[in-house]
C-alpha cells in the first residue's frame, strides 16, 4: 500500500476562520476544524455550504477570509507544495474512457510529478490497494460503475497523499459495489486522513470515526462514533391527545438521562439513555396529556441529523451548551 505523507496523530489538515461568499450569500462561515488519520464524514443539507468547503481544502476555489494548511503547508502560500499531499476524487470521477487503465494511471502519476524511478511502484501499488491488479489492460469505458470507481480512488492515492478528499463515493453503484468499497475505505482510513462527503447517512455510520454536520455554513456538530452512539441508542416515539405546553417540553429535556426531545404537533421523539427509571419518569410527566401511543425504537444518526438541521447554528450552539453547563 503507498505510504502516506503524516503521521497517525499529526495534524493533516487544520482550517482556521474559513469563510467564502459569492456577493450576499454567506455559504460557509468561520469554519475552524483540524483533522487527522482517519475517515471523517462531512454531513448537511443541500446548501449546506459542503461543495464549497471541499473545494477550498482541496484547493480549487480561493476562500474569501480563513486558511487551510495540508500537511503543515498553507495552501494559500505554496499552493503547488501543499497540493502535491491531495487526494481529490470528485462525485464524477475524472476518467478518460478511451484510455486504458494503465494508461490512465500512468498519465495521472506523471501529471502529480512523482519521480520517474517511482512510478511503475506507484502504479503497481495504487491497483494493489483498490482492487485492479487484473484489469490494468481493460478500456476504462468498458468496466462497470464500480470499478469505474476504484480507479478514481487510485488516481486519488497513487502520489501518497497525506490527504484523501472523496466526494459521494458510492453514488451510482449496486449494493454489492458499495459494499466493495466501503470495505476499501475502511483499509484507506488505517493509514490515511480521508474526508469523506456523502449524503448517505449510513455509509457515515459504517466508515467514519468521526462526523462533521454543516448547517447555514456552519459546524453543528464534530463528534466521534461514542457521541452518536450515546445519543442514537435509545428513543421513545410518544403520541399524545394534545400539544405539550412548551414548560413541560423544557422539563422533559432537563430531566436525568434525557439527551434530547423534539415535537411535532402532538408527537415527541425522546433520546435517552435507555434506564427503566428515565422511562418511568417520562410516562409520568406525560399522562396527564393523554398518553396514546408509546412506541421503543432504536434512533440513528438520520434522526440526530434532522434534529440538527431543524433550527438555527445559533439555537444548536445554545443547546449544546446547555447540554455541557
Amino acid at each position: 500500500m503507498p505510504e502516506p505523507s503524516a503521521t497517525r496523530g499529526s495534524s493533516v489538515i487544520e482550517v482556521t476562520a474559513l469563510e467564502r461568499r459569492y456577493g450576499d450569500v454567506h455559504a460557509v462561515r468561520g469554519l475552524t476544524f483540524s483533522l487527522h488519520r482517519g475517515i471523517t464524514g462531512l454531513l448537511g443539507p443541500n446548501g449546506a455550504g459542503k461543495s464549497s468547503t471541499l473545494q477550498m481544502l482541496a484547493g480549487t476555489l480561493a476562500p474569501t477570509h480563513g486558511s487551510v494548511r495540508i500537511a503543515g503547508i498553507s495552501l494559500a502560500d505554496n499552493a503547488n507544495a501543499a497540493k502535491r499531499h491531495i487526494g481529490f476524487l470528485p462525485e464524477q470521477p475524472p476518467l478518460y474512457r478511451e484510455q486504458t487503465v494503465d494508461e490512465y494511471l500512468r498519465f495521472c502519476i506523471e501529471l502529480r510529478q512523482v519521480p520517474r524511478a517511482d512510478r511503475t511502484a506507484a502504479l503497481h501499488e495504487a491497483k494493489d490497494v483498490t482492487g485492479l491488479s487484473g484489469v490494468g489492460h481493460r478500456v476504462i469505458g468498458n468496466l462497470s460503475k464500480g470499478y469505474q470507481q476504484r480507479l478514481g480512488i487510485a488516481q486519488a492515492i497513487a502520489h501518497k497523499p497525506a490527504v484523501i478528499i472523496l466526494d459521494e463515493p458510492t453514488v451510482g453503484l449496486d449494493p454489492n459495489q458499495i459494499r466493495e468499497v466501503r470495505a476499501l475505505l475502511v483499509t484507506l482510513g488505517e493509514r490515511y486522513c480521508v474526508l469523506l462527503s456523502t449524503h448517505i447517512l449510513a455509509e457515515v455510520q459504517a466508515v467514519c470515526a468521526r462526523v462533521l454536520v454543516l448547517h447555514q455554513g456552519k459546524i453543528v456538530l464534530d463528534q466521534g462514533t461514542t457521541y452518536l452512539a450515546q445519543h442514537a441508542g435509545s428513543a421513545h416515539r410518544i403520541r399524545t391527545k394534545q400539544a405539550m405546553p412548551e414548560a413541560i417540553l423544557e422539563k422533559v429535556r432537563h430531566m436525568p438521562g434525557v439527551h434530547e426531545c423534539d415535537q411535532r404537533e402532538t408527537e415527541l421523539l425522546v433520546r435517552h439513555n435507555g434506564n427503566d427509571e428515565t422511562l418511568a419518569a417520562l410516562v409520568d410527566a406525560l399522562a396527564p396529556y393523554g398518553l396514546r401511543e408509546l412506541t421503543p425504537g432504536q434512533t440513528d444518526l438520520e434522526e440526530l441529523f434532522v434534529s440538527l438541521t431543524m433550527h438555527s447554528p445559533e439555537q444548536i450552539a445554545d443547546e449544546h451548551a446547555e447540554d455541557t453547563a
